[in-house]
């Protein structure tokens, strides 16, 4: 169970251990899930997250009774940590989409094993974004307001709004990415089915795998719909992460006013998403000893996906700083030399080390292959990207056009709870995937060991 701290990776390394087999390949995924009692990490890991869920849970009830002004949101700045942690937690979700569909449409080796832990990520993910315009809204009662109303129910939405469209892409999202995630787990939850040896786990997998059996007509009805919607989720990705980026650019307030936004967004969720899903592959292979599913071979791949997204994440820094101070707009350029040297400059030089600087490690093979070092870089990726999406959500409205208008954010307790609850709902819902549904896929690993066998 002890941690592999290798360095070196010989450049022929299988995807999968030479010694797995098919037979072992079931026996090491689905006994995690057919346990039963969990393993003493996991009940402290689930008992630490429903601790932070629960915070959660007080803090929305905290919220919903008093109203936002617990918060430190105010005038000028009324989007503080609530919308800043929307779109960081959009940017995960979407990063677990683009590891999973996107890269299944290259037909890349190492997704195969990894997409189990993208797409229970994604799932976790999501719903913590969800409630953040919720507990955003001063009446959250009414959210579903936010639904495109047909105008004879005399509510009169504005569809030109970039918000409205932004409730529409997600809750397509959603939908799409748990149909997704259901459609690859299918031949799983039969292959956990069958090795079940208690009634009661017979028959919750039974239901679940929804008669599965194998045949030849299953096989190629499941192929074809799993392709159709990874062909369909990876653009969705791209198109529900730039309407999110639409949030901003369609208002007219300094800093947001920038047409690259939605790309931006794009590159931040491509290596935000992609360090999440690093740090959890390094615990769940830990954790749950697959060093022969879960390789060194993955941890390289994935860590070179990151560094692609650190360097498009750069090219869209340089653009956001050539914009204001090539343009002649006065505000612009102040709101921008604040970001540098004011209220927010260390947040912004600390998060470009983060999420630029120290990931240019990644160009060493011996780093992309020392676990310890690679948790590292990626945690200070997603603690960067969240500093990035507070700062320019908060910065902008810090010094808008009026010098008069101009104020500081301070966040209140309740702003850090809402942050260390949602990271409890989302760690809480993951290590429930962990316990109760294959973290491997089976029938592509599978596919995987066959063609090593081949060779």
């Amino acid at each position: 169970m002890a941690m592999t701290l290798t360095n070196e990776l010989p450049p022929d390394a299988p995807v999968v251990a030479p010694d797995l087999t098919l037979t072992s390949l079931s026996e090491e995924v689905s006994n995690r899930v057919l346990m039963s009692r969990a393993p003493l990490w996991w009940l402290v890991g689930f008992g630490i997250s429903f601790a932070l869920f629960t915070v959660l849970v007080i803090q929305m009830a905290w919220l919903f009774i008093n109203g936002i002004g617990v918060w430190g949101v105010e005038i000028p700045v009324a989007w503080g940590f609530a919308i800043a942690e929307y779109v960081w937690w959009i940017a995960l979700a979407s990063g677990g989409t683009i590891v999973s569909a996107l890269f299944f449409l290259t037909r890349s080796p190492w997704r195969s094993a990894t997409n189990r832990i993208a797409e229970s990520m994604l799932l976790s993910a999501a719903p913590c974004a969800g409630l953040m315009p919720i507990m955003h809204l001063g009446r959250p009662g009414l959210f579903y307001w936010l639904f495109p109303y047909s105008n004879v129910m005399g509510v009169w939405p504005q569809m030109r709004s970039p918000l409205l469209w932004d409730f529409v892409c997600l809750l397509c999202y959603i939908l799409m990415s748990a149909m997704y995630y259901y459609a690859g787990i299918l031949p799983d939850l039969a292959t956990v089915r069958d090795l079940a040896t208690t009634r009661s786990k017979q028959i919750l997998y039974g239901v679940l795998s929804l008669g599965w059996r194998g045949s030849v007509a299953q096989w190629q009805n499941q192929r074809v719909v799993y392709a159709i919607m990874s062909a369909i989720m990876a653009p969705m990705v791209i198109s529900v992460h730039s309407v999110v980026g639409l949030d901003y650019a369609g208002g007219l307030t300094p800093g947001w006013h920038d047409t690259q936004f939605p790309p931006y967004f794009f590159f931040g969720a491509v290596v935000s998403g992609t360090a999440v899903i690093i740090m959890l592959t390094i615990l769940v292979r830990w954790g749950y000893s697959l060093q022969k599913v879960l390789t060194e071979y993955h941890l390289n791949a994935m860590a070179k996906v990151m560094l692609v997204g650190s360097l498009m994440l750069s090219y869209a820094y340089v653009w956001e700083a050539f914009g204001p101070l090539y343009g002649s707009g006065v505000a612009d350029k102040t709101e921008f030399y604040q970001r540098l040297f004011g209220f927010t400059a260390p947040l912004f030089w600390s998060e470009k080390i983060l999420t630029v600087v120290i990931p240019q490690l990644l160009w060493f093979p011996a780093v992309r292959r020392n676990q310890l070092i690679l948790f590292l870089i990626s945690g200070g990726i997603i603690v960067g990207m969240w500093q990035e999406r507070f700062m320019f959500t908060t910065a902008s409205l810090e010094h808008n056009y009026m010098p008069s208008y101009w104020g500081y954010f301070y966040p209140s307790l309740w702003d850090w709870a809402a942050l260390a609850g949602t990271i409890g709902l989302f760690l809480t819902s993951f290590f429930l995937f962990l316990r109760f549904a294959p973290i491997v896929s089976l029938a592509e690993v599978r596919e995987i060991i066959e063609e090593e066998r081949s060779k």
